[in-house]
Parts: structure tokens; C-alpha cells; sequence
């Protein structure tokens, strides 16, 4: 793999039933040219800029949003200050509308400043668009958001949740590393964060930087797609990307959801326990509850008790047949001390 490689792609319709079988299982991105091409923004915003902000000022429900704003002198680079004591941007609060009128003004002086807004829960500030722009693939209930702005790049992260990424307009460029390549990434901070996760400083700093010299194995990993309207982009919990928006103005919308959930509880959340638990303990004894870790929760060698009749599991048995509960409601009583 290497950084001109690309992603698996297919097109054509896609229904939840081939989507379970064939794709969300490998945990690998896949690249679905046109799925959301025929969706009424995408062609709004094939026809002009202006008929997809009709479209978009449609279903306004007058909400104020929160804008990233950068000077010309970061060329939409979102990102942090030099060493970390801030960011190279300004946040501001605005009506949708106004943020849509400023988009499309920035979006006629590419020399200009930079704006852009992230994230929208669509059923909050565009209520009812949710409607007419649906996936097939996902499970009901998945809730939409919505990016756009001017030409843009967003620092490299991760998120832990399973996503769609669906290009409505504009172009897209992601840059996606595997979970695994983490510690060639050199991560910021856990708890400072632009908007949310921690993001690479690797990724985000100019070509060979010596500080990050780890940096070129994750770079001989990365894979390269690039996004037109219509096209969307399966992307697995824990894949580290970069997204550039190349376009003078561009809109994604994308779905988040966790397609292996079993019940409430996160994967993050339990690493964060683990870190506290155990990342600060001697050396060896850290191996020690690694070698426990890869039996009981990673199981490359199969179930830990596969070598007992099933119905001597006990806790140890499929969650879903009441395990999850019992194992979960002794963790509570003792946290709380119990």
C-alpha cells in the first residue's frame, strides 16, 4: 500500500442486506461512485451553486450555526497554532442563512478568506431534508449531518464511529491511514482538540519534517480517493483521514452510526478505563494484562473457553443472550465501589 493507492470501489444500487455481507464486515473503506447522485441536493448542485442554496434555504429552520473562519494567509488549513497554544482560526456564530451568503461570496474570491461550517445535525437545522436524501444500506434511525464551506482541509483524524460520506457538491480528496498506523502519526492532544478528536501532527506538517521522522511508514500506507457529486465513501470506525474540499464551494453530508453495536456502552469509553487502569503500571505487569486482554476481548486464538461444552460458558456466552447485562451490571456496582 502507498500513497497512490486507492480504496475498493463498486456502483450501482446498494441495499442494507449486500451492504452487511459483502462490505461492512471486511472493516476495509470502499469507495460507492453515484450512490447519492440522484438525491434532489446533489442535483441542485450539479445544476448551480444557487439552485443547492435554494434547495438548502428550503428546509432553514433559522438555527445559528457555528463557522470555522481562517484568513487568506492558512488557505483553508485548518489546523493549530504554532505550538499548540491555540488554533489559526476564529470561530463565529451566525444564522445559517448568512453563513450560506458569506460561503458564496468567499467562493467568488478563492484569494480570499476561508469559511466553513461542520457537522450540522440536519434534523435541528435543516429539518425535513433528512427525507428526501436517505441510503438504502443503513439501519433506520441513522442521523445526517451536513459539512460545507469553501475550499478546505481538515486535519487528520480519526472517528469511532462507522461512517457514509456522500459528496453533494464540490469535490472531496480523502487521505486515509489504517487504525493500526497510529504510532506513526504522531497524535495531539486527547482533551485539546479542534472538534473533538485528537488529530495528527504529522499529517498536517510540511513534507519530511524531521520532528516526525516515523512519519513516511504511515505515508507508504495511505490511500488516496478522490470524491465527485454523487459519490460516497464507506469509511470504518478508527481509519485515520484527512479530507480536502477542492472546490470554490463544496457540501457532504454524512451518517454516523456503529454497525456492531450491542448495546450502550463504547469501545472509546473502555479504553479510556483501561488507560487509567493500567497504562502507568510496571512494564511487565502491562504485558501481563496484555496477554489477558488478547485472550478474553481480542480472541485471536478463538473463544477462551472453546475448549468447554456451551453451556458451561456462563458469562462468557454470547452477549446478546443476556450476558451483556450481567457482565455490564457487575462492572457498575464496582465502579461505584460495590
Amino acid at each position: 500500500m502507498n500513497a497512490s493507492a486507492s480504496a475498493s470501489e463498486r456502483s450501482g444500487p446498494l441495499d442494507r442486506e449486500t451492504f452487511l455481507a459483502e462490505i461492512a464486515l471486511t472493516c476495509e473503506p470502499v469507495v460507492l461512485r453515484g450512490l447519492c447522485r440522484d438525491w434532489p441536493a446533489t442535483q441542485a448542485g450539479l445544476a448551480s451553486r444557487e439552485a443547492l442554496f435554494a434547495c438548502l434555504r428550503s428546509f432553514d429552520s433559522g438555527r445559528m450555526v457555528e463557522a470555522f473562519v481562517g484568513e487568506e494567509g492558512i488557505a483553508g488549513r485548518y489546523d493549530y497554532a504554532a505550538g499548540l497554544d491555540g488554533f489559526n482560526f476564529a470561530r463565529e456564530a451566525m444564522p445559517f442563512d448568512a453563513a450560506l451568503t458569506r460561503m458564496g461570496a468567499a467562493a467568488e474570491s478563492p484569494d480570499g478568506g476561508s469559511i466553513y461550517v461542520g457537522s450540522l445535525p440536519v434534523e435541528s437545522f435543516l429539518p425535513g431534508f433528512e427525507r428526501e436524501h436517505r441510503l438504502a444500506a443503513l439501519p433506520g434511525g441513522v442521523r445526517q449531518h451536513v459539512w460545507l464551506g469553501t475550499a478546505s482541509t481538515v486535519a487528520c483524524h480519526y472517528d469511532t464511529f462507522d461512517n457514509f460520506a456522500c459528496v453533494v457538491a464540490g469535490q472531496r480528496r480523502f487521505t486515509l491511514y489504517p487504525p493500526d498506523a497510529i504510532g506513526d502519526l504522531y497524535i495531539g492532544p486527547i482533551d485539546f482538540t479542534m472538534a473533538g478528536q485528537p488529530t495528527s501532527l504529522a499529517a498536517s506538517a510540511p513534507p519530511d519534517d524531521p520532528r516526525y521522522p516515523r512519519f513516511a511508514a504511515a505515508q507508504e500506507r495511505a490511500l488516496t480517493i478522490d470524491l465527485a457529486p454523487g459519490d460516497v465513501l464507506y469509511l470504518p470506525k478508527l481509519w485515520w483521514h484527512s479530507v480536502e474540499a477542492t472546490a470554490p464551494f463544496n457540501m457532504l453530508v454524512n451518517f454516523w452510526w456503529d454497525e456492531f453495536a450491542i448495546g450502550p456502552d463504547a469501545p472509546y469509553t473502555a479504553m479510556l478505563l483501561a488507560m487509567i487502569a493500567i497504562s502507568e503500571r510496571p512494564k511487565r505487569e502491562r504485558a501481563a494484562w496484555r496477554a489477558y486482554f488478547d485472550h478474553y476481548v481480542f480472541r485471536g486464538q478463538g473463544h477462551p473457553l472453546a475448549h468447554l461444552p456451551e453451556d458451561k460458558h456462563g458469562a462468557l456466552g454470547p452477549l446478546a443472550q443476556g450476558n451483556y447485562g450481567r457482565i455490564r451490571a457487575q462492572v457498575m456496582k464496582w465502579l461505584r465501589g460495590g
